[in-house]
């Protein structure tokens, strides 16, 4: 596995931990998206890294949470796909506190990110990139 592109993932949810768009921002190609389109919450869709869609993705993703983290459990590299198994963490505000377990696809060229696409389990995204668990 490229160690490279893990530390890029690292530090894309690294700044999403901390509430950092900005850094997050510098790690993804400009014409990149994220694509929540699987969501099952409030916020879904498609979104560009270099406008105004992604920064208010987050802003609206943050503002439903007085504390929200993820912590990746793998990376399983499938060519310029790095599939990432996640648990989310969050604490509403009204203090009721959840977990949740999604799965990412990162894709990574010349050192960007330039998708990541939501799953809502690891089979599925597995099967997105040609795998099977």
């Amino acid at each position: 596995m490229s160690q490279e592109n893990v530390e890029i993932i690292r530090a894309w949810f690294d700044a999403f931990n901390r509430g950092d768009w900005d850094a997050g921002l510098k790690l993804a190609a400009p014409d990149g998206e994220l694509d929540w389109s699987r969501a099952v919450g409030p916020i879904h869709g498609v979104f560009r890294f270099g406008s105004d869609q992604a920064r208010r993705f987050w802003d609206e993703l943050r503002e439903h949470w007085e504390s929200i983290r993820v912590e990746p459990e793998e990376f399983i590299e499938v060519g310029e796909h790095v599939v990432v198994p996640l648990t989310t963490y969050g604490r509403g505000r009204d203090g009721i506190e959840v977990r949740g377990r999604i799965t990412v696809v990162v894709t990574i060229r010349e050192g960007k990110i330039v998708r990541q696409c939501l799953y809502q389990d690891k089979r599925e995204a597995l099967e997105a990139v040609g795998l099977s668990e």
